[in-house]
């Protein structure tokens, strides 16, 4: 049996997952920077059971091998040529500023940057389902350069001249792990209905929040053509985005430990974005807080209810 145990653990597909936080540009947009780096580690950890071993996170505020610069997001995907297989799944998740000169788009790090040009050869030889997700401003070029067959990628902007900063990291990180987001209703959230649920919160946040149509158009592009999808237009991206997934295989886990294990998930994510929003109070007007604080608490009570009943 340990010998069974130990060939199968071999043979299971690895998650990955890397943030890049680049160069903030201002205390609004670090502690905006740091907020989302919270939340994407309590989604990945949390929300989506990734080992806490294959998680990268690289910021303007940490030193040596950690801090986000160009040298050790090089360094960084050598080292996981070597580690990542054809069978496992890497997602790289850029968070910060994008900028377009009219001839490069680059995304801004600590020190010099890396263009989209450049992203591409880091990204060259790296094996598994690789899904990159540029929430930046100015990121449409990405999706030009990035484009390959087996690859997911999915930019914040339809054009590089949008050059606003984005909130589509906002509803990205939260559709990852918001079941309202399981359009499929197979009890897991796939990276085509990521995308099409937060590119829904961008709409909605414009249209409530400002009163205007979205100047984000998120795009999509996982067939290798390099042109991008938006979500509710027609075309063929999105078949291969609708395979891929960040939880763990339920095939590899009992039924139901499955279900208690996600449970505990959802508790924990929970508890993270109740901490957020509470951090939130002073800068949201109190009708928009208390909505939200009854959601997150209503959403604690109906999983604490369920977790008591399969205890």
């Amino acid at each position: 049996m340990c010998v069974a145990l130990s060939a199968a653990s071999a043979a299971a597909a690895e998650r990955y997952a890397v943030v890049v936080s680049g160069v903030s540009g201002g205390e609004k947009y670090a502690a905006q920077q740091q907020k989302w780096r919270t939340q994407l580690t309590a989604v990945l950890t949390a929300g989506l059971a990734l080992p806490d071993a294959n998680l990268v996170i690289l910021d303007e505020e940490s030193a040596g091998s950690s801090k986000s610069t160009a040298e050790n997001v090089r360094r960084l995907f050598g080292d996981l040529r070597r580690r990542v297989t054809r069978n496992d799944t890497l997602i790289l998740l850029l968070i910060g500023h994008g900028t377009f000169d009219g001839v490069d788009a680059k995304f801004n790090l600590v020190g010099p940057d890396l263009s989209a040009v450049e992203w591409k050869e880091v990204l060259n030889g790296l094996g598994g389902r690789v899904v990159v997700v540029n929430t930046t401003a100015a990121s449409f070029p990405f999706l030009e350069q990035l484009s390959s067959q087996g690859r997911v990628v999915i930019v914040a902007t339809d054009s590089a001249l949008q050059r606003f900063t984005t909130v589509f990291p906002e509803y990205f990180i939260r559709s990852l792990v918001d079941m309202s987001s399981d359009f499929d209703k197979n009890d897991r959230v796939s990276i085509w209905e990521a995308f099409v649920a937060a590119t829904a919160g961008v709409k909605q946040h414009y249209e409530e929040e400002r009163g205007q149509l979205s100047t984000e158009r998120p795009l999509l592009d996982d067939d290798g053509d390099g042109v991008g999808r938006e979500a509710g237009a027609p075309g063929e991206d999105g078949a291969f985005a609708r395979t891929v997934y960040l939880d763990v295989d339920p095939a590899t886990v009992s039924k139901g430990d499955a279900q208690m294990a996600a449970l505990e998930r959802q508790r924990l994510l929970l508890e993270v974005l109740l901490e957020a929003l509470r951090g939130r109070k002073a800068s949201m007007p109190d009708d928009q807080y208390h909505a939200q604080l009854e959601k997150i608490l209503v959403e604690l009570a109906r999983i604490a209810r369920q977790i008591r009943q399969r205890s």
